[in-house]
């Protein structure tokens, strides 16, 4: 079964504020666990994504697409990073976010439909 685990953070925000002991032992994580999964077979992609300050949002409007600077103003966290991965139970995916939730307020975890919904 394929998972998508979202972190939620401010990247931004962490490199201002956390301790670097804390910042050096989170990416010293993140090279772990990326290790482990493609070790295991587990891993099927991730990714981390630049802070959510270059972000854009691209809409649709009665006047036509509009772009704007993203994200939502209301927004203190936003999506940093994920993984892609196929696991034999969501028991094993679960596992795998509760090792990240140490560095990440956020951890959101959602099967990957393989097909398009049938109509």
């Amino acid at each position: 079964m394929k998972y998508m685990i979202m972190m939620f953070g401010s990247a931004e925000g962490m490199m201002e504020t956390a301790d670097p002991e804390w910042i050096k032992e989170m990416i010293g994580f993140m090279i772990q666990i990326d290790k482990d999964l493609t070790d295991s077979g587990e891993m099927v992609f991730n990714a981390g994504l630049a802070d959510a300050s270059t972000a854009k949002l691209v809409k649709q409007t009665d006047n036509g697409v509009i772009t704007t600077d993203g994200p939502f103003a209301e927004a203190k966290e936003s999506l940093i990073g994920y993984w892609v991965v196929d696991v034999a139970s969501e028991e094993r995916a679960v596992e795998i976010c509760s090792s990240i939730v140490k560095y990440a307020p956020v951890v959101e975890l959602r099967r990957v439909q393989d097909e398009p919904p049938e109509v």
